[in-house]
């Protein structure tokens, strides 16, 4: 922005809340959850949901665990009243969930969204108006608080007297002072404390406070100062539930809302994935998600949060950003090699706490476990050129079943990354495995093995003898030799025919986990007598033989 547009702007101001107590508070159980998804979502979106699409996305807020949900503006628009009737009428409400409906408190629409509701078990009539100056000069006309305040006391009123049309439907009033985040707190409590003056709440029978961020003006804190000061000040505070309905216009939908969270409200509304007009609504998924990773339960089912972006993204037609928190493809991804490092260290770690039973989730850079909502580790770790030697063989291990040696890691990391270098781009797990076999396992030129026996000699025990037809440069050879093994009986046999500026300094092998065939895997590090150091990796059924071909392997990198 440029420096003489600032002059355009002014700082927000404070609440007068010297002793605010929502500082010092800890977020220690969850809130009622409303879904607006059908709401916002459907105002916002460039192509609007059919009754199909709605339906399927009702159902899918059903399975999350949503127990209320706004089912839209049926007053509004015949697409919402007609989704809402298909809802009652063909009883695909359960018992336990509560529709919630949006209306201006204005008569007409009151009461066509009586109509809408006919029916259902319970519903909840949220009824609002625009409070804050700006919207009384510019949409009303310089109407007068006055003006302001009776129109929610009569949108209340109308709504009380039309209970009684819906005898079958417990309804629930929910009031909103719309643009709450720039209306003056005393008159936003005004109006707050009129209509429920007017419903006459119980604590068996609540209303709902509704104190919407309709726009974000300032920083979550001061937010949450104006969400405590009215929970201190709203009339028959034991009768009621406070909600929040934060938007994203400075980014910070789901820090206000926390922060709202623990400076009183009961309630929280929001959509999947923070969908809604301008920047969008809070997301529930991930204050849900942040809740989980302190332990805290909130009744909402994102265990396979693959499948309810899947529905989402189909039926909105928007795409879930690759860096959305939980949600989105890359955020459980490290490119870079310290964290991979890490990550990989911290796994391993933790699999061998679990040996010893249940262990806290504690894994450097990753918040909460994948595996939780549903992800798989495959997309942890992937690989580009600024990748570390731990991310490649991470990738190996857990997605292959290749379980390198930790002194090989920079030897095979080098290759692969100078693939990704000279390729400009990530690399896919299965191009990652095909580099690996290509630049290390089973290599055959210039020294290949063709065939070969070993004999364990019954009178000089552990000792055995190999015999074995290799092909060196071209030319075919018959070698034999004795050693302590099948190895050091293979070094033996080469060294017969003058191959001796090299020496076996380690070896490793194991089961291929999930390869086929049974397979072992291998691995031999080999020095070359010019003081160079480099592992070969072999691959083959027979566990003697996949290690005769690492160490071929490693024979021929060192030529």
């Amino acid at each position: 922005m440029r420096p003489s547009s600032l002059t355009k702007y002014r700082p927000f101001p404070a609440v007068q809340l010297p002793d605010r107590s929502w500082p010092s508070r800890t977020l220690t159980q969850s809130p009622e959850w409303c879904s607006v998804d059908l709401r916002d979502g459907n105002q916002a979106l460039p192509q609007p949901m059919s009754v199909e699409e709605k339906l399927e996305f009702f159902d899918l807020l059903v399975r999350v665990g949503f127990k209320q949900i706004e089912v839209g503006f049926p007053s509004a628009a015949e697409t919402e009243f007609n989704f809402l009737r298909r809802l009652i009428d063909e009883g695909r409400i359960p018992d336990d969930v509560t529709v919630q409906v949006l209306v201006q408190t204005r008569e007409h629409l009151i009461r066509r969204s009586f109509e809408a509701i006919a029916g259902a078990k319970r519903a909840i009539v949220h009824i609002y108006n625009s409070t804050s100056p700006l919207q009384r000069r510019v949409t009303f006309g310089n109407a007068s608080r006055e003006d302001i305040k009776r129109l929610a006391i009569e949108g209340a009123e109308l709504v009380k007297a039309l209970v009684p049309s819906v005898p079958e439907t417990e309804v629930v009033l929910q009031y909103s002072p719309e643009s709450f985040s720039d209306t003056e707190l005393d008159f936003a409590l005004e109006c707050c404390n009129g209509v429920i003056d007017v419903w006459q709440p119980t604590p068996e029978r609540k209303m709902i406070i509704n104190l919407p961020d309709t726009v974000q003006w300032t920083t979550p804190n001061v937010h949450a100062d104006m969400i405590e000061w009215m929970c201190r000040h709203l009339a028959r505070r034991d009768s009621l539930l406070v909600s929040l309905h934060t938007h994203n216009d400075r980014g910070t939908g789901v820090a206000a809302t926390e922060l709202g969270l623990m400076a009183g409200a009961d309630r929280v509304e929001g959509t999947l994935f923070g969908n809604g007009e301008r920047t969008g609504n809070l997301d529930i998924v991930t204050l849900a998600l942040n809740l989980n990773s302190h332990g805290i339960a909130t009744g909402l089912d994102f265990s396979d949060l693959q499948s309810i972006r899947t529905v989402y993204e189909r039926v909105t037609r928007l795409a879930v950003p690759e860096r959305q928190p939980y949600a989105g493809e890359l955020v459980f991804t490290a490119f870079s090699g310290s964290h991979q490092d890490a990550i990989k260290k911290g796994l391993d770690l933790r699999a061998a706490e679990l040996e010893d039973g249940p262990a806290q989730w504690r894994v450097p850079y990753l918040t909460i476990d994948p595996q939780d909502i549903g992800r798989s580790y495959e997309a942890i770790i992937r690989i580009n050129s600024q990748s570390g030697k731990g991310g490649v063989a991470y990738v190996l291990d857990r997605e292959h079943g290749f379980d390198l040696p930790k002194t090989m890691h920079p030897q095979v990391g080098k290759r692969i990354y100078d693939l990704a270098d000279r390729l400009g781009r990530e690399l896919s797990v299965d191009e990652i495995r095909d580099a690996f076999f290509r630049e290390f396992v089973n290599l055959t030129s210039p020294l290949d093995v063709t065939d070969y026996e070993l004999i364990h000699h019954t009178i000089e025990r552990g000792r055995v003898q190999c015999k074995a037809l290799i092909l060196l440069r071209g030319e075919e050879l018959r070698i034999e030799g004795m050693g302590n093994g099948p190895i050091n009986a293979f070094v033996q046999a080469l060294e017969a025919i003058g191959m001796k500026d090299f020496k076996v300094t380690d070896y490793r092998s194991h089961a291929v986990r999930g390869g086929s065939d049974a397979s072992a895997a291998a691995y031999v590090q080999l020095q070359h007598d010019d003081g160079r150091l480099l592992w070969g990796a072999g691959v083959d059924p027979s566990i003697e033989m996949a290690g005769l071909k690492a160490l071929v392997s490693g024979w021929n990198l060192l030529r």
